[in-house]
Parts: structure tokens; sequence; C-alpha cells
């Protein structure tokens, strides 16, 4: 029973207090109104335990106990508030119309026996139709209305839950199809690439090949011609590991591969900066290396950006000062890698080349960062100099997160994660099928446009027929009263020894619940005689008419209290 309750629905502190509250005021209000009834405190504690047992079990069997509480809102008039509560929760937990409506049906069905049991056949004075007519509008007012208001919420609440996850679905897929869409722009970028500029680039190193086996050539020349040729192959690499990069992070070939070609790599990863130092050195410059912490792995794209950061620090400061001392750190620390180049002030007299720069180099820097989950630092040095710093998280086995929080998604699988088509447990597809958003989301507003339209049907044919059956009832209950009603001047007119047929041609048809026990209030009946009783319409005053042999033996009038 606990393990029910509990699953009802969670019992947290608002609901334990709001619980506490329900008890106390539908089980205080029913005991203290059928003590008050009865006379008797241990009924009145009696009624109020049930009720708060039925209050506390109302979400966990609502069936059950939308029954029993009609039956006891029919024996005890304290009992209709707890009637209210039990039908409101059985309105949105009873998910089967059909069982909805066999309940409603039972309790119906109980209230109104509960009605006529606990009645006093000699104080129903109406016929037992009437009884149930008059007595079952409270229900409907009192049960089947406020569960009707109940499922119309539950099913309101439902259909814009449906609506938040069917929007939310759509912007998933906006957003993937607007990343795949950016996936096939960038191989498709990564493709001209390869075969415009990789073509142009292997004409040039075939070219500068053969030239620098030219015997024409002095040394001079012959060494400016290697130097075009392993630049040539360099830019053939690099172009390589971009167009990796725009297939969405490949690595970049290793050694050995059939796109190497013979010689050694040239990949760009943090041990590469050694090279780039070196380069420096042999162009005169003193640059001092400093590495701290354990060195950890990268993912290739923050791999390259390492490079690319000590490449633009060197490159600016032999630019902007040249002659200046340059200092490169490499710290791994535990949750990134720090790369720092650092150049004093150029010193005092030094000149070099004009610098030209088309400005978007830390820009671009910025990006690639940015792009694989890091950042980039640039600023004065407080001696005058300049320093430009990264922080690249490590790779640890993972791809990098991307900025927006999506995934790469393959041309050939894009929703498959959604349609079930992934990894099991993700559900969504049926037997290898994709499911179709669209056609789910229109069985779900069909489904609960239908129970919507059944629940509103329902209410106006409730509502309908309670009016015309209080209407009906209210007509007889009227009939019944006229028929115990007759005016003063009927009884003035009347004669001792006038025949019974004329007299009773003037009584109304019909019984009357008004004329219930209106004989004991009166004078001793006649011995042999029939009477028949009235009240009069205007005043509380009982006429009474008795026959014997036929006619009229005596009249008499008395008063009498209603």
């Amino acid at each position: 029973m606990r393990s029910r309750l509990a699953a009802a629905s969670p019992w947290t502190r608002k609901r334990v207090a709001g619980e506490i509250a329900y008890v106390v005021v539908l089980s205080g209000t029913a005991g203290l109104l059928y003590a008050a009834e009865t006379g008797s405190g241990a009924r009145g504690g009696a009624i109020a335990l049930l009720v708060a047992v039925l209050s506390l079990t109302r979400r966990a069997w609502p069936t059950t106990v939308l029954i029993v509480s009609s039956a006891l809102a029919g024996t005890i008039g304290g009992a209709f508030a707890l009637l209210v509560c039990v039908s409101w929760s059985a309105g949105s937990r009873i998910k089967r119309p059909a069982r909805a409506l066999g309940a409603y049906a039972a309790g119906l069905v109980c209230y109104l026996l509960a009605v006529v049991i606990s009645s006093d056949p000699e104080d129903l004075g109406m016929s037992l139709l009437l009884t149930a007519t008059l007595s079952g509008g409270p229900f409907l007012v009192l049960a089947v209305v406020p569960g009707l208001a109940s499922r119309y919420r539950a099913q309101r609440h439902n259909l814009l839950d449906a609506l938040q996850r069917h929007n939310a679905q759509l912007v998933r897929e906006q957003v993937m199809v607007a990343r795949q869409a950016r996936l096939m722009e960038r191989q498709r970028i990564a493709q001209d690439m390869h075969d415009s500029l990789g073509h142009q680039l292997a004409l040039i190193a075939v070219h500068a090949g053969a030239l620098e086996v030219d015997p024409e050539l002095k040394g001079r020349q012959r060494e400016g011609v290697g130097i075009l040729r392993e630049a040539s192959r360099t830019a053939m690499q690099e172009l390589r590991e971009a167009v990796g990069i725009l297939r969405d992070g490949v690595e970049a070939p290793q050694p050995g591969s059939e796109d190497e070609g013979a010689g050694p790599s040239t990949a760009r990863v943090a041990a590469s900066v050694d090279k780039l130092i070196e380069s420096s050195r042999a162009a005169g410059t003193k640059v001092g290396l400093h590495r701290s912490g354990t060195e950890r792995p990268l993912a290739p794209a923050a791999d390259h950006a390492v490079y690319r950061i000590a490449q633009e620090g060197l490159t600016n400061a032999h630019k902007h000062a040249p002659g200046a001392a340059i200092t490169v750190s490499l710290r791994y620390e535990p949750d990134s890698l720090v790369i720092e180049v650092a150049n004093g002030p150029a010193p005092a007299g030094a000149s070099g080349p004009a610098a030209i720069s088309g400005g978007q180099g830390l820009a671009g820097l910025q990006e690639r960062a940015r792009l694989v989950g890091g950042m980039v630092h640039t600023g004065r040095t407080p001696a005058g100099g300049f320093r430009l710093a990264g922080v690249l998280p490590y790779a640890d086995g993972e791809s990098p997160a991307r900025p927006d929080g999506a995934t790469s998604v393959a041309a050939d699988d894009d929703f498959r994660w959604q349609t079930g088509e992934g990894p099991a447990g993700d559900g969504g597809a049926v037997n290898g099928h994709r499911s179709d958003p669209q056609k789910e989301f229109a069985a779900i507003m069909s489904s609960k446009k239908n129970v919507a339209l059944g629940c509103a049907l329902t209410a106006v044919v409730l509502v309908v027929g309670t009016v015309a059956l209080l209407v009906w009832g209210v007509s007889k209950l009227i009939d019944e009263v006229e028929a115990g009603v007759i005016p003063a001047s009927v009884y003035d007119s009347a004669r001792i020894g006038d025949a019974e047929a004329d007299i009773r041609d003037e009584f109304p048809a019909g019984d009357s619940m008004l004329l219930d026990g209106v004989e004991e209030d009166g004078p001793p009946l006649p011995a042999d005689a029939v009477c028949e009783h009235f009240v009069d319409d205007e005043e509380d005053i009982v006429y009474r008419f008795c026959f014997r042999d036929g006619k009229l033996s005596a009249k008499e009038s008395y008063p009498h209290d209603i």
C-alpha cells in the first residue's frame, strides 16, 4: 500500500503540507457535522477517520475512492466536500474515458441508493423517480462537473507539453540540419582546395626538383631552388592538414601514409614548435624555449592551433620588433596547455624590412582557439614588449566540444539518434524504420482533440440533462403540492348531506406530500367514515371532509403548521 501511495505522486514537502490541510478540513467538517446530527462523538470521530483515509488514498485508487465517497455523500451531508475533492483527483487520473464514465455512473448509483436507504420512507412523501431526480442534481454538480473540469485541465496540460516537446524537437532538427549543411560545405571547400591548390603545388615541387638537378645552375642558385622545392613540399603538407581540419578535424597523415611521400613528416603538432624556434635562431634572433609540466595529448585541431600561435607570435616579433629577444613557453597545466610568445622592445637603431600585414592574424587565432574550446590573449608587457598567449584544452581521448553544444553529424546519419537507429535505448524507431515526427504530433493532436471534444460534449449533455431533470422535477413537485391544496371557497360551498361525487369533482387529482400526517393534528376521525384532507392555498389551515353512505357527513377546519 505504501508503494502504491508513493507511486501515485511524489510526496514532497509541499504535497505533505497540502495533504495535512486537506485531511484536517475535510475530516473535521464531516466529523463535526455528523456528530452534531447524531449527537454521538464516537460516530463523528469514526466518520472523520474514514474521510481522512479516503482523502489520503484518492490518488492511488481514484475509482474505488470515488465510488465509496459517493455512497458516503448520499448518507452524510458533511461528506460533499470530500466528494468534490475526490472527483477532482479522479477526473485527471482515470485515463480511459470508458472507465471514467463507468466510475461516475457507479458513483451516481451508489449515491442514489444511499439517499433512498438512509431516508425514512414516511419522510420521502414522493415517488422514487422524483426523489432520484432531485437528489441526483447535487451529485452532477458537485461530482461530475469537477471531474470534467479536472480532466479538461489535465488534457490541456498534456497538449501544451506535447507542443513544447515538438517545438524542442524542431529546434534540435534545425540545428542538426544547419550543422550538416556546414559540414557539407566544408567538405566541398576542402575538396576544391585539394584538387586545385594541391595540383599546382605538386607541379611547383616537380619543376623545382627538375630545376635543382640542372647542371647549368651554380651553387647559390641551386641552394635557392632547393629552398623553393622544400617550401612547396611544406606548403603541400600544410594544405593537407588544412583539408583534414575542414573535414571535421581528421588527423593529419602520419609518416608512411599513401599521401605522405618521401621525407620526414611536418605535421603541425606542439612538438614542431622546436623547428620554428630553430628557424628563428638560424635567422640570428635570440629565442628561448621553456617547457613545464607533464606533456599530454591534444586534439588535432588544438595541436594545430598551438603551432599557429607560436608561428604567429614569432612572425609578429620578427616584423614589429626585429632584433628583440623572444621567449616561447609551453606550460602543461592540469586542465589545459598554455602557450606564450613574448618579445621585448626592439633595440635602439634596429631596423628591418617594412612590416606587411593583412591585419587578420590575431583575429584568426582567436577564432581558431574558440572553435576548439580555448582562448587567446594579447597585450603589451610591462617592459614595453608584446605578449601573445593561448589556452587550449586537452583531448583526453574525446573530441573537443562544439561552441553551440552540437555534435558532428555525417551526411548519411543525420537523425539516427532521434529516430532510434542509433545506439540501443535511444528509442524512436521500430524494426529499423524511422518515425515521422509530424505524423506522431498529428496523432497526439488528434487524440487530444477527440478527448477534449468528448469532454465538452459530455459536459453539454450533462448540463442540458441536469437542467431538464431539474425542470421536470420541479414541475412534478409543484404538481404534488397543488394536489393537496384547495381554495377556501370549496370548503365554504360544501354542505352536510351533499352528494360525495359532486364534492369530489371540486377536489384536485393525485396525492400530495403536504398531507402526510395532517390528520394526526386535528380532532379524532369519525367512526365508519372516509375522510379527505386538504390545505388552504393561502393560510396554514387544514380542511377535512368526511363521507358516509355517499354523502358528506362532516367537515372541519383546523390550523396546521407545515
